[in-house]
């Protein structure tokens, strides 16, 4: 393993990365001057990454077919800043140990570990392991030019580290999401007569069968599904019985449901039509008997069910998400991560990676 001078060399290095990726806007789908950045990284030290748009990989040197494959991936893209900000978004501001600027915490600071991580151990050829390293693009929307878009050029995944900001906690299940739009159809009528079928009330008594409606299966970790309507539109003006109502729907989904089967329940007890936006964004869940699970619990790192959404949904290995910083600072003014955290975060995941390798 390399020694301690070596590692505070390419932590130095790669923190002043950080600083340069937050000096970089890069708003999903906007993230190719920060997809320079990191492949002229990787190029100055003698690597060799792939790129397709703004998303840069790179496999370990000393490959081995026989060996398992190991993912290691962070988003570079950020939301936009939010107001209320009292330092430069773009800054990359320090105040002692702490650097201030957007995307420092989501995800910088995992992201800058798992690269650190990665420099590390890609070239020991005792590593029981084959490391994948995937920096990505829109992950804040979970676009389809990010993760998905190089899935098919990475070839055989036996599992994967996702960096998020978790506190250096080991997320096993993560919950997925659906949004619905549901469309109830009545008929027009004068709003003095009695005529017409108002497509709001077939929608309202929709909405009530939602709200009271429970899933059987309970997470461990994750609790039941949750639904919540969040948007309701009909009518046209006062006198007229409106003869279509649109509202949509927001369902957190647990580990134990696909996305199918959530959408069929909830059809058998509305009139209205639901029609999902997106099948892709699943839950996921790893057996707790994964050696990365195993991996966690012997370094005692503790382990959570994430309400969350990240790259997670879109892996379709068993993964875990874990990375330096917390998730409660994201799309907040004044974002910061420190130094400390992403020290500490590099060793995790050499330590993780390490021990994952014993028990594979």
């Amino acid at each position: 393993m390399n020694s301690i001078p070596i590692f505070d060399s390419v932590s130095t290095q790669t923190i002043e990365l950080l600083e340069a990726l937050i000096k970089t806007p890069s708003f999903s789908r906007e993230e190719n001057k920060t997809a320079d950045l990191l492949e002229n990284f990787l190029l100055s030290r003698k690597l060799h990454p792939r790129r397709t748009g703004n998303n840069i990989w790179i496999k370990s040197s000393q490959w081995d077919e026989d060996k398992p494959v190991l993912l290691l991936n962070s988003h570079h893209d950020t939301v936009k800043p939010v107001a209320g900000w009292t330092k430069d978004p773009f800054g990359a501001n320090w105040a002692g140990d702490t650097l201030y600027g957007l995307g420092s915490n989501d995800a910088g600071g995992a992201l800058i570990a798992l690269l650190t991580a990665f420099l590390l151990l890609e070239k020991e050829e005792t590593l029981q392991c084959n490391l994948i390293l995937a920096l990505t693009a829109e992950e804040e929307i979970s676009g389809t030019g990010g993760i998905s878009s190089i899935l098919p050029q990475l070839g055989r995944i036996d599992c994967g580290i996702v960096g998020e900001p978790t506190r250096l906690h080991a997320a096993i299940a993560e919950r997925g999401l659906v949004v619905i739009d549901g469309e109830a159809i009545g008929s027009a009528g004068h709003a003095a007569r009695d005529e017409g079928i108002n497509a709001l009330y077939i929608a309202l008594d929709d909405i009530q069968h939602l709200r009271s409606y429970k899933f059987d299966r309970e997470s461990e970790l994750l609790g039941l599904v949750k639904i919540s309507v969040t948007q309701i539109q009909a009518g046209h003006q006062h006198n007229v019985v409106p003869d279509r109502c649109t509202f949509v729907v927001d369902v957190r989904v647990n580990e134990c449901y696909s996305l199918q089967e959530i959408m069929s329940e909830l059809q058998s007890i509305c009139h209205s039509r639901l029609t999902a936006r997106s099948l892709r964004l699943n839950s996921s869940g790893i057996p707790a008997d994964h050696p990365l699970v195993r991996a966690a619990k012997e370094l005692a790192i503790p382990l959570f069910g994430s309400s969350t959404l990240s790259d997670q949904a879109l892996l379709h290995c068993p993964t875990i998400k874990i990375g330096p910083g917390d998730s409660a600072r994201s799309h907040t003014a004044d974002e910061y991560i420190t130094k400390k955290e992403i020290q500490e975060g590099i060793r995790t995941y050499l330590d993780l990676i390490t021990a994952y390798t014993k028990i594979y």
